[in-house]
């Protein structure tokens, strides 16, 4: 049973860490914070919200999702990641409500899912992770 809950935890983790960092990857890299928000947040949000409030939520969405990404795959500074990916996951929910009624919410309620009980479970579960070794106590 021991060994069962910490390979859950890291299979949690790790699901959750590569689907928010390839996210953000995606948004960084391939097509760019800046033409993200030009083509898409912009656009979407320009009667409701100042450009500079899309603007900011462009380059922050998609960077805590590359760096809380990476951060959760290692398993470095965990709790704080999953503070930051969560309110992502409320920048974009209220987002998308602003823009259009929520019925399809697939793209927020399975990261939750996987969030939620990273989030309640002991991290002394999360056994295999770097911050169990750079912070271990004397």
């Amino acid at each position: 049973m021991n060994r069962n809950k910490h390979v859950a935890l890291l299979s949690l983790r790790l699901l959750l860490g590569f689907i928010f960092f390839f996210q953000g990857y995606g948004k960084v890299v391939d097509i760019g914070v800046l033409e993200l928000h030009d083509g898409m947040f912009a656009p979407q949000y320009a009667e409701v919200l100042p450009e500079w409030i899309t603007l900011f939520t462009a380059y922050y969405t998609s960077y805590v999702e590359l760096l809380g990404g990476a951060l959760l795959i290692l398993g470095l500074f965990r709790d704080w990641a999953l503070y930051a990916l969560v309110s992502v996951l409320v920048i974009v929910t209220f987002g998308h409500g602003l823009s259009e009624p929520i019925w399809d919410l697939s793209h927020v309620v399975f990261r939750t899912v996987l969030l939620i009980p990273l989030l309640l479970l002991p991290a002394e579960w999360d056994r295999f992770r770097l911050d169990t070794l750079v912070f271990r106590a004397k």
